[in-house]
């Protein structure tokens, strides 16, 4: 009888996901709290807001809000219209500082250590544009000493800045 009832079990058992304890990747924000050099997802990508225009209430009773912005990774441009009474959803972004360990000469990986827990980052390629010449031109010029600032938003992380640690 026992062994009937552990089957019968076995069949009602479901498995229950993990959950993940982090925070959530976005927050609602009511248009009009928005301003120039903050935040906010247009077109479902993370972008620092270039300009914002609000045209006057017409005879529906609402302003409108024209809103531009880069990509923060991709520097792709994106705009969005609507009401500036309405919510948008804007990126939570993380800033952390690196030591920077070591940059790979073939592949461009950065290897980073870091502050926060002792632990070693490996993931993350060196970034093109100014960023990345200025680390590889400190890197080559034998500077070991340099801090660099991670962010991270919506899953993605790219270095952002890069200092001398010996010179501050």
């Amino acid at each position: 009888m026992s062994s009937t009832l552990d089957a019968q079990h076995e069949e009602n058992v479901f498995a229950i996901p993990a959950a993940d304890a982090g925070a959530s990747l976005i927050y609602p924000l009511q248009v009009s709290a928005l301003r120039k050099g903050g935040h906010v997802l247009l077109k479902s990508h993370p972008c620092k807001i270039s300009t914002m225009t609000t045209a006057k209430p017409g005879k529906h009773g609402h302003a409108k809000v024209n809103i531009e912005g880069y990509d923060i990774f991709t520097h792709q441009k994106f705009a969005d219209f609507g009401p500036a009474h309405q919510n948008v959803e804007v990126p939570v972004l993380r800033r952390r500082e690196y030591q920077l360990l070591n940059v790979d000469n073939d592949d461009k990986f950065l290897s980073l250590f870091s502050y926060e827990d002792g632990e070693t980052k490996d993931d993350l390629k060196l970034p093109e544009g100014e960023v990345g010449e200025k680390v590889e031109r400190l890197w080559k010029g034998g500077k070991r000493d340099l801090v660099v600032t991670v962010m991270a938003a919506m899953g993605n992380e790219m270095v952002v800045e890069v200092r001398d640690n010996a010179r501050d």
